[in-house]
């Protein structure tokens, strides 16, 4: 029996990669030089960079701002950032090759599995597949938001064991050690509560579209479908080669949720999402400890507009996503059935695609306990 090579996911962000003056070529020359030396022991990388804007800035001196101005400036951008890992991988001896992608092109089915098939192609290649959004098309609506985002959609792609953000910080801490003398870094993100960790997380940083707070969401995503998870400072010495060995570096996701298969990894994404259904209590409980099936009983409100079949987000009153599925009735529809037991549906509809909105097999669970795997396969 053949088993399949060790994958793992490389984010490097912008404040890594750029400069006032233009392109950081010593990090990028580093950077080359770990992921080299990880693939020489048999680990297939693939590298998620930010950098493009940033790069187009430092050539031209343009007036604006917005989302014109960042599409013309990643255009700009593109090119040299492309050049430069092509000469500092190439002096390693790695093949490189680009992989712009945008939110539309993996909002269906098709076409998520159609980048899977690309960047699995390119990796059987050996070659080092490198991605970033598409910022040239891109609309703010179609927009992953970050590239912590996208590379957990990677790591998602393409199977990955695990993800490696890399930043001008150490990891996460208690507080911002930049105006705190007495803040710590987390080494475990499971030892910190949810709420605790969104109100330490900090703002965006200066350049790029991320921050702590998109790294932990990222992190503790990849988490819950069975992927290891790392932030840690890109300038550290050998960082990604250390993180590798299995030393403690930076900020690790902690506790893991089961590895889920490539149908169950789209659903738990949100890129196709199209509306809301809130649930009471007693529902997410059914739902999260109980393995079940989504009601009419227990919804309490819809929001958004959707068609039958679309990929929905399922949350509490508190406004935490804790499930995402394929619904069984239009947004129109399930308005008129909040509340109702599941055998009012014919009575009130004039028909009935089944008792449940979300059925079980379609839906994924984003929050895990010990008893949780997730049915969607």
């Amino acid at each position: 029996m053949t088993t399949s090579p060790r994958r793992i996911v490389v984010k490097c962000g912008t404040r890594l990669l750029t400069g006032d003056r233009g392109l950081n070529e010593t990090f990028i020359r580093s950077i080359a030089r770990q992921i080299a030396s990880v693939r020489r022991d048999g680990t297939q990388v693939a590298l998620v960079t930010s950098g493009a804007v940033a790069a187009g800035r430092s050539i031209v001196s343009l007036d604006g701002d917005g989302l014109v101005m960042r599409q013309v400036l990643a255009a700009i951008g593109q090119a040299p950032l492309m050049a430069c890992y092509s000469e500092r991988f190439g002096a390693e001896g790695i093949t490189v090759a680009q992989a712009l992608l945008s939110r539309a092109d993996l909002a269906s089915r098709s076409g998520y599995l159609n980048a899977r098939n690309a960047l699995n192609g390119l990796l059987d290649a050996d070659v080092l597949a490198i991605a970033n959004e598409n910022d040239v098309v891109a609309t703010e609506e179609l927009r992953f938001g970050d590239n912590d985002a996208l590379s957990v959609l990677i790591a998602k792609l393409i199977g990955a064991d695990r993800l490696c953000l890399l930043s001008n910080t150490e990891g996460m801490f208690t507080a911002d050690p930049g105006l705190d003398g007495s803040a710590e870094l987390i080494p475990d993100l499971s030892e910190v509560p949810f709420e605790e960790l969104e109100r330490i997380a900090g703002d965006a940083s200066d350049g790029g579209s991320g921050g702590m707070r998109s790294k932990v969401r990222a992190v503790l995503e990849a988490a819950s479908d069975g992927i290891d998870a790392v932030i840690a400072d890109g300038n550290a010495p050998d960082v990604l080669v250390r993180i590798e060995r299995g030393e403690q570096v930076g900020t690790r996701s902690g506790s893991r949720g089961p590895v889920r298969s490539s149908r169950a990894r789209w659903l738990s994404s949100s890129l196709a999402q199209r509306g809301e259904i809130i649930v009471d209590l007693g529902a997410r409980r059914a739902i999260v400890d109980g393995g079940r099936s989504l009601l009419p009983a227990g919804m309490v409100a819809v929001e958004g507009e959707f068609e039958r079949g679309d990929l929905v987000a399922v949350r509490d009153s508190g406004r935490v996503v804790f499930a995402r599925g394929l619904v069984n009735y239009d947004a129109t529809d399930l308005r008129r059935l909040v509340g109702l037991p599941s055998d009012a549906i014919a009575m009130v509809l004039g028909f009935s695609n089944g008792a449940e909105v979300v059925h079980r097999n379609n839906l994924v669970v984003m929050e895990h306990n010990d008893g949780d795997t997730g049915q969607a396969t």
